[in-house]
C-alpha cells in the first residue's frame, strides 16, 4: 500500500516537503482531531506555505486521505506478516503492537482518536485487525493450542480491545503509572501483562483434556 501520493517524477526536495506536510498533519490530527485542524495550521507546523500544501494535496480531504493511507499502511505492514509456526505467536504480536506505539506514537494516538470519532479510518483499522486476529486464533485452535471451549471470535475481539482500548484510555492509564506509558519499561510491563492474561485465560494448559 502506498503511504504517499503518487510520486513518479517527484524530486527529492518535493518528496521531503510532502512527507514534512503529511507528518505535521498527522501530529495535529492526532492531537486536535481533523475537524479542528486547518491547512494553515498544518502549513505553519511544516514550515511551508498554504499554497504548497494545496499544491501537493489539493485540499483538506486530500490531506486527510494521504494521512489515513499512510497510517493504515504502517499498521498493516507491522501486523500482517505471517508468524512462523514454531514461534511464540502471542509474544510476537505483542511485540509488533508495542513497536508501533514506541516507534510511531503519533500514529498510535491518531488511531485512538479515529476509533473514538468513528471515522472511516477507525472502522477500517478495527475491521482489518479483527480479521487478522480471527484468522490467527483459528490457526491456534487448529493446532490444538487453545482451550477446547474457546469462542474464537471473542478471543480475537478481546485481544483487540486490550490493545486498542489501551490507546484510547492512555491518558487515564498513565495516572496509574510511575512514568509515561510509552517509556520502554512501561510498554514492556504492559506487553508482559497482556501476554500472561492471554496465555492463562485462553490457551489450553499442559495436560488439560
Amino acid at each position: 500500500m502506498s503511504v504517499l501520493p503518487e510520486l513518479d517524477g517527484v524530486t527529492p526536495e518535493e518528496r521531503s516537503s510532502i512527507e514534512r506536510i503529511r507528518n505535521a498533519a498527522l501530529k495535529s490530527f492526532a492531537t486536535y482531531g481533523t475537524s479542528a485542524t486547518s491547512l494553515r495550521t498544518v502549513a505553519a507546523a511544516a514550515g511551508v506555505s498554504v499554497g504548497l500544501v494545496q499544491h501537493h494535496f489539493a485540499n483538506k480531504p486530500g490531506l486527510i486521505k494521504a494521512v489515513d493511507d499512510h497510517v493504515l499502511g504502517v499498521v498493516i505492514a507491522a501486523i500482517a506478516p505471517p508468524i512462523p509456526e514454531s514461534g511464540d505467536s502471542v509474544a510476537e504480536m505483542g511485540s509488533r503492537v508495542t513497536r508501533i506505539i514506541a516507534d510511531h506514537p503519533d500514529i498510535a494516538d491518531y488511531v485512538g482518536r479515529a476509533l473514538i470519532d468513528g471515522s472511516p479510518l477507525g472502522n477500517i483499522v478495527f475491521d482489518t485487525l479483527a480479521a487478522f486476529g480471527i484468522a490467527r486464533w483459528t490457526r491456534r485452535n487448529e493446532r490444538g493450542e487453545t482451550r477446547p471451549d474457546l469462542d474464537l471470535t471473542w478471543a480475537a475481539l478481546n485481544s483487540l480491545v486490550l490493545a486498542l482500548g489501551t490507546l484510547i484510555l492512555r491518558g487515564h492509564i498513565e495516572r496509574q503509572l510511575p512514568e509515561p506509558f510509552t517509556t520502554p519499561n512501561q510498554l514492556q510491563r504492559w506487553q508482559d501483562s497482556v501476554n500472561t492474561l492471554l496465555r492463562e485465560g485462553l490457551f489450553r494448559r499442559p495436560g488439560e483434556e
